[in-house]
Order: C-alpha cells, then sequence, then structure tokens
C-alpha cells in the first residue's frame, strides 16, 4: 500500500507517517517547499529518512495532480491548510483559501484522475461550534465560530458532495482537540505546559492566558491518527467523530499541569480579556459511539495522562530552561 499524507510536517502527519510505515506502507508526504521546510517532528521520530518528501501548493490545481500522478497512492490523508483557529481571526482569507481550495483542488484531481484513490480529510470539531453540555455527534448541526471553522465547514460539505456525485471514496473526519509533545508552540496547550515547567525550573516569570472556562475534549493525538487509518479500511465511506466523550475546562488543564509539578497554578497564571478572542466555544465535546461501534475505536489516554505526557516531554527539552520574566499569551 502507497499513503500520500499532505502536511505531513505537522503532529497529525508526524505521527500518521509513523503509523503507517508500522504498517509497511510505502509513505509519501507532502509540505509547500520539502526542499527548505525543516521537518522538526518528523526528525523526533526519527522518520525524515523513511519517507518520500515532495512539494505541493494544495491551492495549486496543476501542482496538486501532479504530485498525485507521480505518487499515485492508494490513500491520501489531507490535512494540508492553516490550522490554528486564533490565527485564523488574523487571517480570514489565507485561512479560508488554504483549506477551502486545497480540499477542492484534490477533491478534482481525484476525481480527475478516474477517483479509484481512498481520501481522508480532517474535518474538524470547531465547525460545531458551542454545542453546550450535550456532546456533538455526526448529526449535530454545525454553527461555525471562527473563520477556521467556516473554512472546515465549507471542506467538510465539499468532500461530501464529491462522494455522493462522482462515488468517490472521502470522507470526513471530524476531530475533537487532540494534543502531544509534537503540538507547536502557538498552540495554547503546549504554552501552558512549556511555560509550567519553566516556572517550576526556577522561571519568575507570570502566564497570561485568555479565557481560562472554556470546555474542550482533549485527547492523544497518536491514537487519533490511528482512527484516521482505520476509516479508509471501512468498505463504505463515513463521516465520523472522533474524541474522547470527556470534557474539563482549560482551568482544569492548567491546574493539571502546575499540580503535577507540584506547583499552585493560581500563583502563576493570570487571565486577561485582551487576550480574548471575537467569538470562542464555551462548550465543545464529542460523542465517539459511532466511531466505536464502526471502527471498534476508543480513546484511552485523558486529559490529566495527556498532560503528564507532554510535561515529561518539556522537561527534556533543551530550550525550556529558565529565561527571565515574560509573559505568555494565547
Amino acid at each position: 500500500m502507497k499513503a500520500l499524507i499532505c502536511g505531513v510536517g505537522g503532529q497529525d502527519g508526524a505521527y500518521l507517517t509513523q503509523l503507517l510505515l508500522d504498517k509497511k506502507y510505502e509513505v509519501w508526504g507532502t509540505s509547500r517547499d520539502a526542499q527548505i521546510t525543516e521537518f522538526r517532528n518528523l526528525r523526533a521520530l526519527q522518520l525524515e529518512q523513511r519517507l518520500t518528501l515532495c512539494s505541493m501548493a494544495p491551492t495549486d490545481f496543476r501542482s496538486v495532480l501532479s504530485v498525485l500522478a507521480k505518487c499515485q497512492p492508494d490513500e491520501v490523508y489531507f490535512m494540508a491548510g492553516q490550522s490554528s483557529v486564533g490565527l485564523s481571526f488574523e487571517q480570514p482569507a489565507e485561512t479560508l483559501e488554504s483549506i477551502t481550495v486545497g480540499t477542492l483542488n484534490m477533491l478534482e484531481a481525484i476525481r480527475f484522475l478516474g477517483g479509484k484513490i481512498k481520501l481522508y480529510h480532517a474535518s474538524s470539531s470547531e465547525s460545531f461550534g458551542d454545542v453546550g453540555p450535550n456532546p456533538a455527534n455526526e448529526g449535530t448541526p454545525f454553527h461555525p465560530r471562527s473563520p477556521y471553522a467556516v473554512a472546515k465547514a465549507s471542506a467538510h460539505w465539499m468532500v461530501a458532495n464529491y462522494r455522493e456525485a462522482y462515488g468517490l471514496f472521502a470522507c470526513n473526519g471530524i476531530l475533537f482537540n487532540h494534543e502531544s509533545p509534537l503540538r507547536p508552540g502557538r498552540f495554547v496547550t503546549r504554552k501552558i505546559v512549556d511555560g509550567a515547567v519553566r516556572i517550576a525550573a526556577g522561571s519568575d516569570e507570570k502566564l497570561v492566558l485568555g479565557r481560562l472556562d472554556i470546555v474542550r475534549d482533549w485527547g492523544y493525538a497518536p491514537e487519533y491518527v490511528d482512527a484516521m487509518w482505520r476509516m479508509l479500511q471501512l468498505d463504505k465511506p463515513r463521516d465520523l467523530v472522533i474524541a474522547t466523550g470527556n470534557s474539563a475546562s482549560l482551568e482544569d488543564f492548567v491546574k493539571t499541569a502546575f499540580l503535577k509539578l507540584g506547583l499552585n497554578w493560581s500563583d502563576h497564571v493570570l487571565s486577561d480579556r485582551k487576550f480574548f478572542r471575537p467569538s470562542d466555544i464555551d462548550w465543545s465535546q464529542g460523542d465517539p459511539a459511532l466511531a466505536s461501534t464502526v471502527l471498534g475505536w476508543e480513546a484511552k489516554t485523558r486529559m490529566p495522562a495527556l498532560v503528564g505526557l507532554m510535561i515529561d516531554a518539556a522537561q527534556g527539552a533543551a530550550d525550556l530552561l529558565p529565561s527571565g520574566n515574560h509573559v505568555i499569551a494565547p
């Protein structure tokens, strides 16, 4: 089997590469410019020399078609595009273009080449918006509350449309928040963990965040990429929610991180309204029941254990030595 991972340099791309190589796949991976991309996550997992890397611009149809024709994959995992909710408020046009046009080009290229390639598309729980304390499932209506979520919702429905109109094996993985030590530093979970480790090591900084009352369903990324692979092994494509089914507030996440380091979080963390987003999701939680039934998949790592894994990794990072008094903002 041969797989093409678009967005291979990200957290999910690296863990998926590891999973597929373990399953004896031939793996190809793309980034916008593979010649200058550092691929730190692949290097961290010692995978960089075990796959074929190539350049692909998802917003350029010719580029997408060229890579597909050259690779001739059995499976495509499309995870390319701007991935930060916060950044999407600052760069809405780039976010919408990279996600929606990129997804459309991939669908069109697969259709153009005969429609035999199986496509996994990284949809997002952000599309649901604020679901309240009722976990979202595959039938929950979308109500996106950020440019990122709007783009993901649009891409989700394009995948469904091409599946119905052209018979493509194309599915959406509606993944809720999933973290790991490979999560980029701009994401709030990494900022919390890295800041807590520095403070425990002697830094006198204050960790300044936005809202602490938001509730999220946090899982462990290596488990979630297994669900991606399982989705493409089905006889028929399905759109599925991938989540733990459990939720916790950001304050709980912060408290857990500092407690694991023997610290009282309230002595070191501040909330500042200037870091609030223009609109945000109060409560996000998924119902993974259908994924459990259809895929035989369930999340095993809950938030406290996830925080512990991230702290262990952060404590071993050389760049987390005490760095003086400064502010970390989401």
